[in-house]
């Protein structure tokens, strides 16, 4: 299938939502909403979420946010393969996320509970539409074995939902919200998908995605949104990879960077931004941030001054491929 001209969200700098479900410690109302002003002035207009952060509780911040802006000025999206039910006993500490709303989460990646899924989506929002929508998490290290039975019903329900309703125009795009490249490559070949929301395989520490999916996105115009820049973390001074103690060995490679970066004196975080930033099929890239301090550094980490002669350095100590695009 030829590449087309397809929908994708503007960056290169977005807003990745799961923070504000209180991923890992609670926040209150007045620092969500002071973190999603601070975007919207730093001139950020992709925000990203999703019913899991917080059991619904991400999408209800950012709905109250961009309610009070003119809808056509921002994209938005969020994500379908969880329905939230209500429920009394469901334990206010959620997988990652801390003080959740009281909904039980069920996988349902069918064609009915997609719909359902989106509609429910706008009620919490509380907008009248979302411009994309990503089939969440449809990947091994969500599911396990099981995930390529579930990715077959994803194909033959939700792939099919969005389809239809991008067609209809009631979003604009669709495609696949995941860890992991093989779940995109196995849906180019199998349906008609615009974009990928891709965490943690395109970083400075992780190019998983530059060998095989990306060239297979580009031979199709499909867009990649990046998430986990900092890799959970490592990339920003922490010593978390993907959510967990990172290993010595990534920690090591996080040190040899950063040695570089002292040496040209770069701001880590800064490079590991615009990294991601700065392949062709990226449309954003977008890391998440708690509070308004953090969204105004990020955005002025997208815009700090890089010399060639950094980039030029990962590559002869072999900590970038020679063929990774930079800024």
């Amino acid at each position: 299938m030829p590449a087309t001209a397809r929908f994708a969200p503007p960056g290169p700098l977005g807003f990745g939502g799961a923070p504000l479900g209180n991923m890992f410690a609670p926040i209150d109302e007045a620092a969500a909403e002071a973190a999603l002003e601070a975007a919207w002035d730093s001139g950020i207009r992709y925000f990203d979420t999703a019913p899991h952060y917080g059991a619904g509780l991400s999408e209800h911040r950012f709905g109250h946010a961009l309610r009070q802006r003119p809808r056509d000025d921002y994209v938005l999206s969020t994500k379908v393969g969880r329905l939230l039910r209500p429920d009394p006993a469901a334990p206010r500490d959620y997988v990652m996320f801390r003080d959740a709303l009281p909904f039980r989460a069920a996988y349902d990646y069918s064609h009915d509970g997609t719909l359902r899924s989106i509609e429910d989506s706008l009620q919490r929002l509380g907008l009248p539409r979302i411009d994309i929508a990503f089939i969440h998490d449809i990947a091994a290290d969500a599911h396990g074995d099981a995930w390529e039975g579930l990715f077959d019903q994803a194909m033959q329900g939700a792939a099919k939902a969005l389809t239809r309703l991008r067609e209809e125009g009631v979003i604009r795009a669709w495609g696949l919200g995941v860890n992991l490249p093989e779940p995109c490559l196995r849906a180019l070949d199998r349906a008609d998908p615009d974009v990928f929301l891709m965490a943690g395989r395109y970083s400075l520490l992780d190019q998983g995605a530059l060998e095989v999916l990306f060239p297979a996105c580009a031979a199709r115009g499909v867009h990649v949104v990046v998430g986990g820049p900092y890799n959970s973390g490592l990339l920003a001074g922490d010593r978390t990879f993907e959510y967990a103690e990172a290993k010595p060995e990534q920690v090591a490679a996080r040190d040899r960077i950063a040695a570089a970066c002292a040496r040209h004196g770069v701001d880590l975080r800064a490079a590991a931004l615009q990294f991601s930033a700065a392949h062709p099929v990226v449309a954003a890239v977008i890391p998440g941030a708690k509070g308004a301090a953090r969204v105004r550094e990020n955005a002025g980490l997208m815009r700090a001054a890089i010399p060639q002669e950094f980039w030029q350095d990962l590559k002869v100590e072999g900590l970038l491929p020679q063929d990774a695009p930079t800024p």
